[in-house]
């Protein structure tokens, strides 16, 4: 079995040897690699900074014009790749090929984004702030970055942050997940053909060792992390009082508002796909679908799409949700469904003890709706991370935007309606960093920041977009008089 190798200072090395963890097929339950986890991981993570900060070193003074010009080349790659990559994504995440393909083209995105660096990183010039005196702000790199990323997206989270941060001029480490190394691991190899110099991005496997021993070198200065919302806090925590600056996206309960004026049969099916999408593992999944003035229409129809949705093996044709990523994350889910019971609520589909014909290995859970779940109760804040859907009903839109505001997370919330004015009610008042109007997944295109409030999001600058390049850049002010000849007449 192929034991995964880091990528450090342009070169494919060994790993620290001893403890190894296993990736398995969470469909097939087989499995696809091993990758390193012992606790020898901060050796390798220093050879990985002390080689982006001499890489760094050299990037920094290259023009940004010639910085993004390998950006055109890996776009131009991963478009090549990407139906390759998109497999790798289904074999070892669990979702659909589609899904996968999808997945792919945000990836792509955010590189072609991030080839406007010369634009998004232009100067401000400020003429005459006194007699024969100016001022500007030049915007000039951070060193040597690092992204820790999850498991759910294996190729697009990682490209919030890395293609911006090469064309702002700094270099940065890769820490993937270790449940989904694969994709990475392919991408590295289209990387390991660009035109850079050895070191700016390296690739760094593990688990917790790796990434305290991120959080805490002293020659990395920014952290870019994607998981749930006690790690972000963790890697917020940690990593700012080591003096970094840290970017540190957490979990979600992410609501969805149907008012009784909204397009029954769309917005159903819209939604039916945001919840279960995925698996329902990403943190714009749809969790709680609130009904105003008890749309029993609506409720049917939730039931109906998802009762018919299709279950298996991602790269079969027909399948519409695949596996949860691990036998633990299955048993996760299965017991807050029981917990959810034991509150009160009312179970109109039941997910649990699934299973797929021909894939009995497989962390598989089919659709599942709990209905009136107390609003005091723990499962209605808890982010579940899998394909269950808290239906609750409400007499009013105000209640509902008062139910949101008084959450703990405020990743998205969505509202389905073809009023007008409660549309702008909503995108007004509705305290998320996210909005949907008749959108189920309200996910922002790559020239956007990826929104975020409350304890979904810990940091100031988001991924993706100008945000991106802030985070990377530190701001320089000049202030300047000359020449002396002129300057001495005043």
């Amino acid at each position: 079995m192929e034991l995964l190798k880091n990528y450090i200072n342009g070169k494919w090395t060994d790993g620290p040897s001893g403890e190894t963890s296993n990736v398995l097929n969470p469909a097939t339950g087989d499995i696809l690699a091993k990758v390193p986890a012992g606790k020898t991981a901060a050796a390798e993570v220093e050879k990985a900074a002390a080689a982006a900060h001499a890489a760094y070193l050299q990037w920094k003074d290259v023009p940004v014009l010639k910085r993004i010009q390998p950006l055109f080349k890996l776009k131009q790659l991963l478009e090549q790749h990407s139906a390759e990559i998109a497999r790798l994504i289904t074999m070892e995440s669990g979702k659909t090929l589609a899904e996968a393909n999808g997945e792919m083209q945000r990836a792509i995105e955010n590189v072609e984004v991030a080839a406007g660096a010369p634009m998004l990183m232009q100067s401000e010039y400020l003429e005459n702030i006194a007699t024969g005196i100016d001022e500007y702000m030049v915007r000039q790199p951070l060193g040597v970055t690092a992204c820790i990323a999850p498991f759910n997206f294996p190729a697009m989270i990682c490209f919030w942050f890395l293609p911006y941060a090469i064309a702002c001029g700094n270099s940065m480490i890769v820490k993937p997940s270790e449940k989904v190394p694969l994709t990475m691991m392919k991408i590295f190899e289209l990387i390991d053909q660009l035109d850079l110099p050895p070191g700016l991005i390296s690739l760094v496997h593990g688990g917790k060792e790796t990434v305290d021993a991120i959080l805490d070198h002293p020659l990395i200065r920014s952290i870019s992390f994607v998981g749930s919302t006690p790690v972000a806090k963790y890697i917020y925590s940690r990593g700012t009082a080591n003096g970094k600056r840290v970017q540190a996206q957490g979990g979600a309960k992410n609501p969805v508002v149907v008012l009784p004026d909204a397009d029954i049969e769309m917005s159903s099916q819209i939604i039916t796909d945001s919840v279960y999408g995925c698996a329902g593992q990403r943190c714009l999944a749809a969790s709680v679908v609130i009904t105003v003035d008890d749309n029993k229409q609506i409720r049917d129809a939730l039931y109906a799409s998802a009762k018919n949705r299709s279950i298996g093996y991602g790269l079969d044709e027909g399948v519409e949700m695949g596996p949860v990523i691990s036998r633990e994350s299955k048993s996760r889910i299965e017991t807050l469904i029981g917990k959810g019971i034991s509150e009160g609520g009312s179970v109109l589909l039941d997910g649990r003890e699934t299973s797929v014909k021909n894939y009995g290995k497989g962390n598989f859970l089919r659709p599942t709706i709990i209905e009136d779940l107390p609003i005091g109760g723990e499962l209605l804040h808890t982010e579940i991370f899998g394909p269950v859907m808290s239906l609750l009903h409400m007499k009013t839109v105000e209640d509902a935007i008062a139910f949101i505001n008084n959450g703990t997370y405020g990743n998205m919330a969505c509202v389905f309606t073809s009023s007008g004015s409660n549309a702008r009610k909503f995108r007004n008042q509705a305290m998320a960093g996210n909005i949907g109007i008749n959108i189920g997944v309200a996910a922002p295109m790559a020239q956007f920041p990826f929104s975020g409030w409350k304890e979904s999001f810990f940091g100031d600058l988001h991924g993706q977009g100008k945000h991106a390049v802030e985070f990377f850049t530190q701001t320089k002010v000049v202030v300047e008089r000359w020449p002396k000849e002129w300057s001495r007449k005043f």
